[in-house]
């Protein structure tokens, strides 16, 4: 009777520690592009807000200016685009004013919109004060 040798057990795993390394190679790529999308959404959301912090803040400047009276939209206006923004929406009441903003941003190559809301005024304008 012929004896047969006992087979090796890791002769029948060659190549799983390559794909197991390129797995791992591959969720780390996701999940990098996961930080990337993020980090560009949050910035963009940051200019938004600034936009319409600024924006507000000169049409409100403009509302209660003895020098240079105007139009606080039109200020408003002139501050968002110069911030890279797009003036939507702008109401004035009383001394207040309020605007929103949108910016046009990539994240991750697909062209989206990050949107920002800002009220300026006299704080004594304020509902319940």
């Amino acid at each position: 009777m012929r004896s047969v040798a006992p087979r090796r057990v890791y002769e029948d795993d060659r190549g799983a520690g390559t794909v197991t390394a390129l797995g791992v190679v591959g969720v780390l790529l996701v999940l990098a592009l996961g930080v990337i999308g993020l980090a560009q959404a949050q910035a963009a959301s940051g200019r938004a807000r600034t936009a319409a912090d600024l924006s507000a803040l000169a049409g409100a400047t403009v509302v209660s200016s003895v020098t240079a009276p105007g139009d606080p939209c039109d200020a408003a206006q002139r501050v968002a685009g110069a911030n890279g923004a797009r003036l939507g929406e702008c109401t004035v009441k009383g001394e207040d004013v309020t605007v929103s903003v949108t910016v046009p941003v990539e994240v991750l190559g697909v062209p989206r919109h990050a949107q920002a809301q800002a009220r300026a005024g006299p704080l004594n304008a304020l509902p319940g004060l």
